[in-house]
């Protein structure tokens, strides 16, 4: 049993025992669901829906040679259907189901408050033909919409969320711990594939039930959270509150550094208001819509961030476990919290407010600079403007951010030199046929390579360069996808050619010297189309099955001949 109650998510040799298969009034799988007590389950406000009034629970983790199956119903107004707004974007679908009869106390689980970011995850579903479940794998993307929802990508295309999956646990594939619940999977216009899911802190902001089987300190310390003093309109300051949000919702900018000075409660309290605006669990309707009234752009995402620590008066290892703690790696000590850190390869977007009021500043710069490059973003608030934010902005703004220029403008240079000449000698060769031309896409990333050579290494320029870099991804994708599809058109012409020889060496025999106009015409006219320089493959192919279908027919007619003469 799992610490506060609850068993751990099964291996992955496992039925977990927490799984609930949920079928409606018809008999059909609806859904799935999660076991949280010996009487919850949290499955999705649809399923519930698709039920049509008539809900059976079923445990096919239970131990014994049967299914303990039961009925279930909504428990009171645990039930919060989705939602869209004005752009489409959901909210909500959840909902918590009272069993008719209690499970043992073992078999249920707890949901874990934990980071999400680049975390690889399983989930145990009754997709079709799957009736006893199946497990099914993911990564995690991020957060997505303003619900603080999150986005997964399948391990496989058959690992995608589908119908009988609502409802399932989403465990953290190292340590089993369930963090949250499968909403839907989709299949978008460009064939992608994705699931979604909420995780434990949005299932408890709207199902308050939920929180006596929620375990995990929650992501914001009380010190930074905000008050209702903090609604005052004279405590706004609205540029610095645009460039929180902008941040929250991942700007681009991997490390955001600011100061807020003691005595500055206006700052101080655009902070607090930014920080719980962005968080999950604290981010509720009263305070969405208070905080819409002032000035635009001023809101953050929810999921913005993962983790808000106050450092003032903590020791580097008690943050470090506090960091540890939020990405679900397991230590021994706080000591080897640093190196569960350093080696795992889950990323969180974590801010630290007061990293000069920390008891020891360096060590704490030396693991915000650990978790940097290894992919998490930082925002990092000081108290004054001293020799120790002058060091971080050093080490963590300003030398990466010539160590990413010096790597955009070496990618660029690639492009734009050895790839995009591998593109022309590839054109020259053949006829691009149904390949768009790449020559404004080449233009713009020679642009982007002159702007970023001519320009100052200024971390300020920070949101061009993340243009650039994702102009840079765009043109190498698109660049590496054409050189392979003209490399297939080379391929095809050069298979063309060896036909052709083959048949021409076939005629040659079977006519014995004899000339036939028609058949030397075609060719001809083949051999021409795949010597010409770019070769055009589609009208190469069309002449060469002309030529050998007409070698055919002659071959053909030769033989019906021989086979009609008198022996």
């Amino acid at each position: 049993m799992a610490a506060g109650g609850g068993v751990r998510a099964a291996s992955s040799m496992e039925t977990p025992s927490w799984a609930a298969r949920i079928r409606g009034a018809d008999g059909q799988i609806v859904g799935a669901g999660i076991l949280l007590s010996p009487d919850r389950v949290l499955t999705c406000a649809h399923v519930v829906d698709a039920a049509a009034g008539r809900i059976t629970a079923e445990f096919v983790g239970a131990t014994g040679h049967s299914v303990p199956s039961m009925a279930a119903w909504v428990d009171g107004d645990a039930y919060v259907p989705e939602t869209q707004d004005a752009d489409g974007d959901p909210s909500g679908d959840v909902a918590l189901l009272r069993l008719e009869r209690p499970r043992p106390a073992e078999e249920a689980v707890r949901l874990h408050r934990l980071s999400a970011s680049n975390r690889d995850v399983r989930m145990y579903g009754f997709p079709e033909d799957h009736n006893g479940g199946i497990w099914f794998r993911a990564t995690v993307v991020g957060g997505c919409g303003r619900d603080g929802q999150v986005q997964l990508i399948p391990t496989s295309p058959g690992e995608l969320a589908s119908p009988g999956c609502s409802g399932a646990g989403v465990a953290d594939s190292l340590t089993g711990e369930v963090f949250g619940m499968v909403l839907t999977g989709q299949k978008d216009a460009h064939g992608n594939l994705f699931s979604f899911m909420t995780p434990a802190e949005t299932i408890v902001r709207h199902l308050h039930h939920v929180h006596p089987f929620t375990v995990g300190r929650t992501a914001v310390d009380d010190r930074l959270r905000s008050t209702g003093d903090d609604a005052s309109d004279t405590l706004l300051d609205e540029p610095f509150a645009q460039g929180l949000a902008a941040w929250l919702r991942d700007d681009g900018q991997q490390v955001k550094i600011s100061v807020v000075r003691p005595g500055d409660s206006a700052r101080a309290a655009t902070l607090r208001r930014a920080i719980t605006l962005a968080d999950r669990e604290l981010r509720t309707a009263a305070s969405v819509h208070r905080a819409s009234l002032d000035p635009p752009g001023t809101i953050p995402s929810a999921g913005g961030h993962d983790l808000a620590v106050d450092a003032d008066g903590l020791t580097c290892a008690e943050i470090a476990e506090r960091i540890s703690e939020r990405m679900g790696l397991r230590q021994h000590s706080a000591d080897l919290a640093t190196d569960g850190i350093r080696d795992t390869k889950a990323t969180l977007s974590l801010v630290v407010v007061g990293v000069d009021e920390a008891v020891d500043p360096p060590a704490l710069l030396d693991l915000l600079e650990v978790l940097r490059a290894g992919g998490s973003r930082l925002l990092l608030v000081f108290r004054t403007a001293g020799a120790l934010h002058r060091r971080a902005r050093d080490e963590l703004l300003i030398r990466p951010a010539r160590e990413r220029r010096a790597q955009l403008v070496e990618r660029l240079r690639e492009i734009t030199g050895p790839l995009a000449g591998a593109l022309y000698e590839r054109r020259a060769a053949v006829v691009p046929d149904g390949i768009r031309p790449m020559d404004s896409d080449l233009v713009a990333a020679h642009a982007a390579l002159a702007d970023l050579t001519r320009a100052e290494d200024d971390p300020g320029r920070g949101p061009d360069r993340v243009r650039y870099e994702r102009l840079a991804e765009w043109v190498a994708a698109r660049l590496a996808r054409h050189i392979d599809r003209l490399d297939r058109l080379r391929d095809r012409r050069d298979e063309l050619s060896g036909r052709l020889r083959g048949y021409h060496v076939l005629h040659q025999h079977s006519a014995q010297g004899k000339e036939d106009p028609a058949v030397d015409a075609l060719y001809l006219r083949a051999h021409a189309l795949l010597q010409a320089r770019p070769c055009d493959v589609r009208a190469a192919e069309a002449a060469v099955d002309a030529y050998t279908r007409k070698v055919d027919d002659r071959d053909g007619q030769r033989r019906s001949r021989l086979g009609g003469s008198p022996s």
